[in-house]
């Protein structure tokens, strides 16, 4: 229970690995602000899970990319501390959302090139931003980048340019941060079994190739990369920050 009395918002958190996260969180002590886009069944299941096994946690829908929906999303996450917590203290902020289409640079038309870059990177700047004055002192950021932010895969070349701003952000926002003792720190995960990967599992071909160019010669589960939040998350990582941690079980090295 490292995070017990702690609050924590977990963006996209009602499906994959932002539901391992909040899962995780909670189980810890944390009380989870699940985010959710769009399906609300999904994330009323996820609380619903985490208050079965004991812990606590409540839903907050926002379609995060800009401004005017960060703002929707604190708004509501304020009302919901306050009612909890009696203040609208944020503890720990899990930029999470993500995500984007293969594509080469002769594919990524303006819809495309925005799309990924709303879901990578405007969503998570925007939400910090309007965040900036709730997050504790002694607090944490931790920001989903991917392996795919070291990759040279013309196929990816949108979503890479995308996680690589995502590292960028994680190492800028912790130097300004860090006077407030706030660390800032980004886990990049590798190919994971879930449903987003689930073509890729399916197929054979795919699949072996992804295992004969992992160190560890297997997939990665949700939870694993939930583990490793809560790394950041915990006390034990505190002076620890600006830094990128891949859970990719040592993919393309």
């Amino acid at each position: 229970m490292e995070l017990k009395g702690k609050t924590a918002l977990v963006t996209g958190g009602s499906r994959g690995l932002g539901k391992a996260i909040a899962e995780r969180l909670a189980s810890a002590g944390a009380i989870v602000a699940v985010n959710y886009a769009g399906n609300r069944e999904a994330a009323e299941a996820t609380v619903a899970g985490i208050e079965a096994a004991g812990g606590q946690a409540f839903a907050l829908q926002a379609r995060l990319g800009g401004k005017a929906e960060a703002d929707h999303l604190v708004a509501g996450l304020d009302a919901e501390l306050e009612k909890r917590i009696g203040s609208n203290r944020l503890d720990i902020l899990v930029n999470n959302i993500g995500g984007g289409d293969y594509g080469t640079i002769l594919d990524a038309d303006e819809a495309f090139f925005d799309q990924v870059f709303n879901n990578n990177v405007r969503g998570a700047f925007f939400l910090t931003r309007a965040l900036h004055s709730r997050l504790a002192d002694f607090g944490r950021v931790i920001n989903i980048s991917s392996t795919g932010a070291r990759l040279t895969d013309p196929g990816i070349i949108v979503y890479t340019m995308a996680k690589a701003a995502v590292e960028a952000f994680t190492r800028v926002l912790a130097a300004e941060l860090g006077r407030r003792g706030i660390t800032v720190n980004s886990v990049g995960p590798g190919f994971t079994a879930g449903e987003t990967n689930a073509h890729v599992l399916e197929d054979p071909k795919m699949k072996a190739m992804v295992v004969d160019n992992t160190a560890l010669r297997r997939f990665g589960t949700p939870e694993e990369i939930a583990d490793t939040v809560l790394a950041f998350a915990s006390p034990l990582t505190r002076w620890v920050t600006a830094q990128n941690v891949e859970a990719s079980g040592g993919f393309k090295l």
